[in-house]
């Protein structure tokens, strides 16, 4: 049988492991500078990489999309600031809004656009007020922060995604492309020994050192490499 090149072999032709799509993204999807007003939902819209889908916002000619809550629709109005009521897809400030109440896409400082919870299907609650809001953020974990820092209400959109299956690996692979996200790996002592020299054996090892020179040949030049020689020291004289 011949052989095949290793996929350290492999990785030198063509392309890098992955690109980044970023020609695919068209929205950081952060609160706007307006911080007082009333729009409309007029278009939904998914972005690659991202699997909450987002809005976009027409507020007195001024448009900007936003992280679309669960059960958007287009033609729903939304609102930024105190006049506005508890409603999902509502933005004020979060000392603004009673304990209980589910938020997401918070800031973390006053002004920074929406930097926490901001994934599909995710949402914080806002548990105290203080000198600073209290929030439980969806990892189980406290977070204070400005009372002045906004946050829409409601749950982030996309919640479902995890009820569909990938059903095969290439999927995942896509997937992972279009996060900029390198594709899970196999390792050495896993495989066959023409697919790797750390392949085969009757129980899982690598079967010699696992140390290799900076002069081995590519075929063979997998594990960890040859620490660099430092130079002697000199004495010190006294």
């Amino acid at each position: 049988m011949m052989g095949k090149n290793l996929i350290t072999q492999r990785r030198g032709r063509g392309y890098g492991r992955y690109k980044s799509p970023t020609h695919l993204k068209f929205t950081d999807a952060k609160h706007p500078k307006i911080r007082q007003g009333t729009g409309t939902i007029i278009d939904l819209r998914h972005e690659a990489g991202r699997i909450a889908p987002l809005a976009r916002v027409d507020i007195a000619g001024t448009q900007f999309w936003m992280i679309a809550p669960d059960g958007a629709s287009v033609g729903q109005e939304v609102s930024i600031g105190s006049s506005g009521t508890i409603a999902a897809g509502n933005t004020k400030a979060v000392g603004e809004l009673p304990e209980g109440t589910i938020v997401y896409n918070i800031e973390l400082q006053p002004g920074d656009g929406g930097k926490l919870v901001r994934t599909a299907g995710n949402a914080a609650t806002i548990v105290s007020h203080g000198a600073k809001t209290m929030l439980l953020l969806p990892s189980g974990r406290f977070k204070e922060v400005d009372n002045k820092c906004l946050a829409t209400v409601g749950l982030v959109a996309g919640g479902g995604h995890k009820e569909k299956p990938f059903a095969k690996s290439g999927k995942k692979f896509h997937a992972y492309g279009s996060k900029s996200k390198a594709y899970f790996t196999v390792k050495g002592i896993a495989k066959n020994p023409v697919d790797h020299p750390h392949g085969g054996g009757g129980h899982p090892h690598v079967g010699t050192q696992s140390s290799v020179g900076r002069n081995t040949p590519p075929g063979r030049k997998v594990g960890r490499l040859a620490p660099k020689r430092r130079p002697r020291k000199k004495p010190r004289k006294v």
